[in-house]
């Protein structure tokens, strides 16, 4: 909950930084959302459509970086306020790469259309993209509300995410072994894949940022992660 200062145009500088910053996040989850169905569809235009919309979130961020820095030196706030400017330049930053990386994701969306790739591995980059978007909209909710009871069971999450991750990265492998003209469109989904996760990461991120706004405390650094693909070894069998 915002403090309510004298100057009521500072209130409306605070309020104007909260704003802006779920009109980012709102940005980005529809540019991952895009970018997730032109992969599937195989839709060029969806595809380069995200691809240009990533210059909205860069503005944005640049916009907010600007802002705080003034109201910094114009108000020299101290405590709370100086936490909630910090806080929404460091979650504008974590929002901006978001949209980085559905377009990253938008990127590779002709690579993967030509291929003819089994519908399961779409399924599971589905599957992997809600669940990293489920996690983005609650974290952004918490922010709206300041709801810090449920930062806990945003961050502690993030693990399945990683297990999920870790699930659909030996899957590709598995088809790139069976079949080498699955390599070239498989290896550009791994890439798919490792983007949409790290999106659980800047949302864990955020909500560790909303954790530090509201009580003025760090959340321990430990946190679960699961991505176990460093150790992953697919056996090829014996050859025939």
């Amino acid at each position: 909950m915002q403090s309510v200062h004298i100057v009521s145009a500072y209130d409306e500088e605070l309020k104007y930084l909260a704003k802006r910053i779920a009109a980012m996040g709102g940005h980005a989850e529809r540019m991952v959302e895009q970018a997730v169905a032109a992969l599937v569809s195989g839709d060029p235009e969806l595809a380069r459509k995200v691809v240009a919309d990533d210059i909205v979130l860069d503005e944005a961020q640049r916009e907010i970086d600007d802002k705080a820095i003034i109201i910094i030196a114009r108000r020299q706030p101290m405590a709370t306020d100086l936490r909630e400017i910090v806080g929404a330049i460091r979650i504008s930053a974590d929002l901006e790469r978001v949209g980085d990386l559905g377009k990253n994701v938008a990127k590779r969306v002709m690579a993967v259309a030509d291929a003819g790739q089994p519908t399961s591995l779409f399924r599971g980059i589905e599957a992997l993209a809600n669940m990293a978007l489920t996690q983005l909209k609650e974290v952004l909710d918490v922010y709206a509300s300041r709801s810090v009871e449920r930062i806990g069971f945003v961050r502690d999450r993030d693990d399945q995410i990683d297990a999920m991750y870790t699930s659909l990265f030996r899957e590709l492998l598995t088809y790139m072994m069976e079949d080498p003209r699955n390599i070239t469109p498989c290896t550009h989904l791994l890439f798919c894949a490792k983007n949409i996760e790290r999106i659980g990461d800047h949302a864990t991120n955020i909500a560790e940022t909303i954790y530090y706004i509201v009580t003025g405390e760090q959340m321990p650094v430990e946190r679960p992660k699961d991505d176990r693909t460093d150790r992953l070894v697919i056996d090829a069998g014996s050859p025939k």
